[in-house]
């Protein structure tokens, strides 16, 4: 069973505000994210979130396995995502 992948407006915004092959590799790992992804993630210390890592960029998710659903709050640079 494969989960289904919702961005928040926030997170929408930031992706296009990346270069285009950042969004490719965004985009492409998600794909493979879809079908497990506790392999792929690390849980945040003191939060309900994951962190999904692609190259020097993070992806701040939340996992419903209820709806099996994976919604992406945030997508920044690592210097800077975690303020």
């Amino acid at each position: 069973m494969m989960y289904k992948i919702q961005f928040t407006s926030k997170s929408e915004d930031q992706l296009k505000k990346l270069d285009r092959s950042v969004q490719e590799r965004i985009l492409v790992v998600l794909e493979r994210v879809k079908t497990r992804p506790y392999d792929f993630v690390k849980k945040l210390s003191g939060y309900k979130y994951f962190r999904l890592r692609v190259g020097d960029y993070r992806i701040i998710i939340d996992i419903n396995n209820e709806i099996m659903t994976i919604l992406i709050i945030e997508i920044g640079h690592r210097k800077n995502i975690y303020k």
